[in-house]
Parts: structure tokens; C-alpha cells; sequence
């Protein structure tokens, strides 16, 4: 047969909204270093931290006794499950649901997120997202076939400016993505702030996504932990306007055990599980036994990496005070990153992110890809440990005493 006769394969077709996406820069960025070899990392938001072994050793005692542990759980989750959510709802916050029709557990936040902009937001819809944000907001904002709208933070203390969210609120508007404390600034939103987003909403009939997962890492003033941020969901008269989402992941160093949740108005949450139903079934049943623990047992844990984490800040700190002429930064009042502006180049942040891994391999994340008001800047995180900290800043101001 001749090679003219020859039907050439089909042209893959891909669909517009997975053309739209892209892998997040902080997943990137570790593959690109997996290459350069011998990196450390300032990168990725993964705290050191193991998993707790009062958590391992339930998850093993279930594993043992139950055989419902490798099965399907209930879609939502399972029912202990989702009263010890609701009572800690109730009593850190004020938000009082009801576990059987106002909770569902999920593959981590991020399928909680997922599912709410599915819900929310129909093609050419708009939801507005305070830039610095964090990548994948956007990225599923993208998948919906929605449109980002970004709107600038304080940049003097990234605070969250309503007047600016206010002015870009449209007809199309449908969401506004709150995470706080923030992912990548570090910061933590003035109360009165969010309450006046909240009236926002109310007024202007949009939906706040509330992505509280460093509700627990905020720093005080004295070093100690802080009071959570306050929560929209909180608000009684927020019912119909709030879908409240969080993850055990940082909290209690269960990453990859990928467990978090969704609390909403039963109303909203029949249509969440839609969408949860057909990507996941439900959360893994072993993964759910291990949040179970997290929740009942000792809290003890949480509050020693509360306190290992406020001394990796102030190492972090430090060494960017160290190198002042050469980044300047906003001191991050909750999660563990900080974002620091570079000042010794115009270039782009993917470009200043690869040199770094490449001449210094230390891992950083462009700040670019957390939106406009993220260039000129790098996302460093001090999830790492101490030591791994100390290798990266003294790698890093080596590297920077000549960078040009």
C-alpha cells in the first residue's frame, strides 16, 4: 500500500475549556527542579510536618476492625464525620448547619472549590478573585468557562480593598473567591472588611466562596496564635450568600491523605453533591477515618506546629531583612508564606523563578501566576523545616549579592 493511501490518524481534539488551563506554576516549578537536582525549596505550600500518630494509629485500628474502611463511604461522608465538622463550625465560628443536609466531605479543598464554581458559575460568567490569589481558583474558574476578574489588594499591606471589588461588580458577577488568610500574602482580612464585602453581597446578590484553609495559622502579636479570622459564614443574614470551604491538609499535615469539606445552605449543598457525585462518588473512606481522628483526638499537635511555624516565620523574616536591598516584603500575618518583591531586576517573575532553581536551586514560585498584581514579586514558603529554611536563604542571598 502506498504511503498516499495511508488515512492519517485522527487530529486529537481537546476541549476548549481544559485548553484554557494550565498546571499551576507551584506544581511546575518542583517538576522543573526534579531535573536540575539538588534543590531545596522555598516552593510548594506542603508543611514538613508528619502525620500525627495518634491520627496513623486510628487510621491502622480501623483498618483492622472495620472492613467499611475499604469500602464507599455515604456521598456526603461519613455521619461522625460530619457532625465533628459541625460542631467545630459551631463553636470556632458561629456557623450552625445541620451535619445530615448542610456538610459534605471531599477530596480535599480543592474538589470542594471545584464543585462550588461549578455550581455557581455558567459560561462567560464572571467571578472576581483579590489578586495576589491563589492560582487555582482561577484555573477552575477557567474550567467552567467563566472569567477571572482580578482586583488588586492594599499593596501596602495586601489588604482587601471593597471599595475596587465594589467598582468591578457587574451584572455577570457571580462569586467573589475569599481566601483568608491568604494564599500566597500570608495576610489575614480586617473584620470590617469582610463584613462590608458581605454587605456587598447581599446588596449586589453575588455568592462568597470562603476558602478558609489556614483558618488556624493565624500569628499574634506576641508570637502566640491569634484568634481564626472572621468568617462570612458566620453572618446569619449570609445563608443564601456563603459556601464555606476547608481542608484538613495544613491543619493536621494530612496532605496527602486528601480529605477537606464543604459547608453550605442545604439549598446549595443538594447542588454541590451533583457535582461530587459524578467527579468522586465521595471522599476515600480511609482518608475520612483519619480526619475523624484529627477532629476527636488530641489538639495538642496542632498547637505545637502553630509554634514551630511562627519560629520558621521569624527565621524567614529575618533573612529577608538580611537581604532588604534586595527584596522587601509585607510580614505575613497567617499561613505560612510571605510574598517578597524583588528589587534588583525588572525581569519577569518566571524568568527571575527559573534563574533562581537553575543558579542558586533553591525552589521559589513566580508571583505572576497568582495574577497581575503578583509580578515583581516571588512566593516563598516556610513550610520547610528549619534547616531546609536556612540552606534556601543562605543559598538565596549568595546568589543575590550578584544577581543583575
Amino acid at each position: 500500500m502506498s504511503s498516499a493511501s495511508v488515512t492519517p490518524p485522527a487530529v486529537r481534539k481537546i476541549s476548549r475549556r481544559v485548553q484554557n488551563i494550565r498546571i499551576s506554576a507551584t506544581k511546575l516549578m518542583p517538576m522543573l527542579a526534579a531535573k536540575v537536582g539538588g534543590c531545596v525549596s522555598l516552593g510548594q505550600g506542603v508543611p514538613s510536618f508528619a502525620t500525627p500518630p495518634h491520627i496513623a494509629e486510628a487510621v491502622c485500628r480501623a483498618l483492622r476492625e472495620e472492613p467499611s474502611v475499604g469500602k464507599y463511604s455515604l456521598q456526603p461522608g461519613m455521619p461522625a464525620l460530619r457532625e465533628a465538622i459541625a460542631e467545630g463550625l459551631a463553636r470556632d465560628k458561629g456557623f450552625h448547619v445541620d451535619p445530615d443536609t448542610e456538610i459534605g466531605v471531599t477530596v480535599g479543598a480543592m474538589e470542594a472549590l471545584l464543585m462550588a464554581i461549578l455550581t455557581i458559575v455558567d459560561r462567560g460568567e464572571e467571578v472576581i478573585i483579590p489578586s495576589p490569589g491563589y492560582a487555582s481558583h482561577a484555573e477552575q474558574v477557567l474550567m467552567a468557562e467563566g472569567r477571572p476578574v482580578y482586583v488588586p489588594l492594599r499593596p501596602a499591606d495586601w489588604g482587601l480593598d471593597v471599595d475596587a471589588i465594589r467598582a468591578a461588580v457587574t451584572d455577570r458577577t457571580r462569586a467573589v473567591i475569599l481566601c483568608n488568610p491568604g494564599n500566597p500574602t500570608g495576610t489575614v482580612y480586617d473584620e470590617a472588611d469582610v463584613r462590608a464585602l458581605c454587605a456587598l453581597a447581599l446588596e449586589r446578590d453575588f455568592v462568597i466562596i470562603s476558602d478558609e484553609t489556614y483558618d488556624f495559622m493565624v500569628f499574634g502579636a506576641d508570637g502566640e496564635p491569634a484568634p481564626m479570622p472572621f468568617s462570612p459564614a458566620s453572618l446569619p443574614e449570609m445563608r443564601d450568600h456563603v459556601i464555606c470551604i476547608n481542608s484538613f491538609s495544613k491543619k493536621y499535615a494530612l496532605t496527602g491523605w486528601r480529605v477537606g469539606y464543604v459547608a453550605a445552605d442545604k439549598g446549595w449543598m443538594a447542588e454541590l453533591l451533583k457535582v461530587h457525585d459524578a467527579a468522586a462518588i465521595c471522599a476515600p473512606t480511609v482518608s475520612q477515618h483519619a480526619a475523624l481522628a484529627a477532629l476527636r483526638g488530641p489538639q495538642d499537635c496542632v498547637a505545637e506546629m502553630q509554634r514551630s511555624l511562627e519560629a520558621r516565620r521569624a527565621l524567614t523574616c529575618k533573612a529577608l531583612d538580611a537581604m532588604s536591598g534586595h527584596f522587601s516584603y509585607v510580614a505575613p500575618r497567617g499561613a505560612f508564606y510571605v510574598m517578597a518583591k524583588y528589587l534588583f531586576t525588572g525581569a519577569p517573575s518566571p524568568d527571575v523563578a527559573r534563574r533562581i532553581l537553575e543558579e542558586a536551586r533553591v525552589i521559589t514560585i513566580p508571583g505572576g501566576s497568582f495574577g497581575p498584581e503578583g509580578e515583581g514579586h516571588l512566593r516563598l514558603s516556610f513550610g520547610g523545616d528549619e534547616a531546609e529554611l536556612a540552606e534556601c536563604f543562605k543559598r538565596l542571598e549568595a546568589w543575590a549579592k550578584d544577581a543583575r
